[in-house]
């Protein structure tokens, strides 16, 4: 009776009766994919169920701490974590290093590029989201954005040719604009960035250079709203601001991107456009989910986020979930849940429980409910802010607050004491020691 009732609300490689253990495939190795997992594991220890995970790359990568990377704070491995390493204890788990290209829900199966197709019983999807250039993806040349190592690697390698090529350059109108940082999108990632950019420019680098001054670096952050961190409450947001200035930081607030050329960056105001020159231009601006509604051939939200139900299953597929940064679902107040990790931590757990619980023969109606546990935001300078409605901290609690729950949510305990470490270091000494440029110059470099 079990297996009947499994096979009707799952897929049709269940109702294909082909006699192995309840097969969920789960694409996207983030926070949600991988908590899902997580949570799946007692089942697969009671061979109620196997587990696939697919995922473009082999490793998890805890994006929160990618601009650190960006900007020489953090190496790379120490926010990252093999995929199978996760799963090496559940026998019943493969991964594949694969690029998913469609869903046929008809088959019930996962197509992906260069090999067979992936049947599954039950379906989760947490690809997450893409940066959006607003309709003009030529810009995401001169503008990169962070979403992965290797974005990290590469903004770095920009970053760091920059003041190399600055000490070279005999011209002072292009020295000052190979020393001209510009950061778009005054969000969390980009307070972030910027914020990290001034304290490499002005501390680390401070005295490694000989012709050029690298404290007097210019870095401008820039937004089309009226204030940075706008999800943040007003008083937060000011701080910030103010913070930011502190640091040496331009904010051009009210002024969105008109045009991105090699030379620098185009703002347009009320009162007209101004143009920046500046070698290094990064993007933080926007997001947009993945392909998820064409694979399922859904009509996705204007920014391409697939509408669930309150149990995170796409309506009238009770074995299809979509979680995080794809899907879209209002939360206890009828707002749409933001775009945060918790958001698909939770997802995750929730998820997988859901699955575990109708293996074992639990088939009752469940809803997912967000718990908001609040927001951070690093400043730099050993300051940030935090939100967490019912107490709101500024500075230094804050910041000792942000440096405690990101090292608790690093995936392995290696990471936690190697990104402990080497922030302790950073702290007493002002040194980054992932100072290195890996990768060949560009065409114009």
């Amino acid at each position: 009776m079990l297996q009947s009732n499994i096979a009707h609300a799952a897929g049709p490689s269940a109702a294909a009766g082909t006699g192995s253990a309840h097969h969920v495939v789960i694409v996207g190795g983030g926070f949600g994919g991988l908590n899902a997992a997580k949570s799946l594991r007692r089942a697969m220890r009671r061979g109620d169920c196997r587990l696939t995970l697919i995922d473009r790359s082999n490793h998890t990568l805890f994006q929160p701490l990618l601009y650190q990377v960006a900007t020489a704070a953090l190496d790379d491995t120490t926010i990252a974590v093999p995929i199978r390493s996760v799963l090496a204890k559940s026998p019943a788990a493969r991964t594949l290093m694969e690029t998913v290209t469609g869903i046929d829900r008809a088959a019930g199966t996962v197509l992906i590029a260069g090999g067979p197709p992936v049947p599954y019983d039950t379906l989760i999807l947490a690809t997450g989201s893409v940066y959006s250039w607003f309709g003009h993806p030529h810009w995401a040349e001169r503008a990169p954005a962070l979403k992965s190592a290797a974005d990290a690697l590469a903004l770095r390698d920009r970053l760091l040719r920059a003041f190399e090529r600055a000490e070279a350059e005999p011209d002072p109108a292009e020295r000052a604009r190979l020393l001209t940082f510009v950061v778009i999108g005054a969000g969390p990632t980009g307070v972030e960035l910027a914020g990290a950019i001034a304290e490499l420019a002005h501390t680390t680098l401070a005295r490694d250079f000989r012709t050029i001054d690298p404290s007097g670096s210019r870095i401008v952050l820039c937004d089309a709203g009226h204030k940075v961190l706008a999800s943040f409450p007003d008083r937060l947001s000011a701080y910030a601001a103010r913070r930011l200035a502190a640091l040496g930081i331009e904010l051009r607030l009210g002024a969105g991107v008109s045009d991105l050329d090699a030379r620098g960056v185009i703002l347009g105001a009320p009162e007209g456009e101004h143009r920046i020159e500046a070698d290094c231009v990064f993007w933080a601006a926007g997001t947009e989910a993945t392909k998820v509604a064409d694979w399922l051939g859904v009509q996705g939200d204007r920014r391409g986020l697939v509408a669930v139900r309150p149990d995170c299953s796409l309506p009238g597929h009770p074995s299809i979930f979509v979680i995080g940064d794809a899907s879209a679902m209002p939360g206890r107040d009828g707002k749409p849940l933001p775009g945060l990790g918790a958001v698909a931590k939770q997802q995750g757990q929730f998820v997988g429980g859901l699955i575990a619980a109708r293996l074992a023969g639990r088939i009752g109606e469940r809803r997912f409910r967000y718990t908001d546990w609040g927001q951070l935001a690093m400043i730099g300078g050993s300051s940030a802010v935090a939100d967490f409605g019912w107490i709101r901290l500024t500075g230094t609690p804050a910041w000792l607050v942000w440096s405690a729950v990101h090292l608790m949510l690093l995936v392995s305990t290696r990471n936690r004491v190697v990104v402990y470490i080497q922030w302790v270091w950073a702290w007493l000494t002002y040194a980054r020691g992932a100072r290195i440029i890996v990768g060949q110059p560009g065409p114009d470099r």
